[in-house]
C-alpha cells in the first residue's frame, strides 16, 4: 500500500487545549498513533503506564503511553498515545482508524468512511 500523510489535530483529555498536525504518516501497520514526547507534553497529554513494542528492524522498545483527544475529519475521539523519541514522525494508527471507522484509499491515498461491523 502507498502511503500517504493527513492533518489532525491533537489535545488534552478535557478537551481545553488542541495543536494542529501536520504531515501525519496514516500506518495501518502500526497499532496506536505515535507523536514525539515533546508534542504530547506540549498539549498536557499525561503518561498512563508503558507498553513494549517491536519496530520495523525486529527490536523490542519500551515507551510511555497516555490518552488523547484528536480530531479527525470531523471527528473527535480518544485514542491511545504512544511517547515516541522527539525524532520520531507522528503516525495515525490502526486503532484510531477503527475507532473513527475510517478505512484506507490507497489509489487515491485518502481516508473513507467505513460501516462499522456487527456481525
Amino acid at each position: 500500500m502507498g502511503t500517504f500523510t493527513i492533518s489532525i489535530q491533537i489535545g488534552d483529555l478535557a478537551g481545553r487545549q488542541f495543536i494542529q498536525v501536520d504531515n501525519v504518516l496514516v500506518d495501518t501497520g502500526t497499532t496506536y498513533s505515535t507523536f514525539p514526547e515533546g508534542m504530547l507534553d506540549q498539549v498536557g497529554i499525561e503518561r498512563h503506564g508503558y507498553r513494549r513494542f517491536e519496530l520495523a528492524d525486529n527490536r523490542i522498545v519500551e515507551y510511555p503511553v497516555g490518552h488523547a483527544r484528536i480530531r479527525l475529519q470531523g471527528d473527535e475521539l480518544i485514542v491511545l498515545v504512544v511517547f515516541a523519541p522527539n525524532n520520531t514522525d507522528p503516525l495515525l494508527g490502526a486503532t484510531a482508524l477503527e475507532l473513527s471507522s475510517l478505512g484506507v484509499d490507497p489509489i487515491n491515498r485518502q481516508l473513507v468512511p467505513i460501516p462499522a461491523l456487527m456481525k
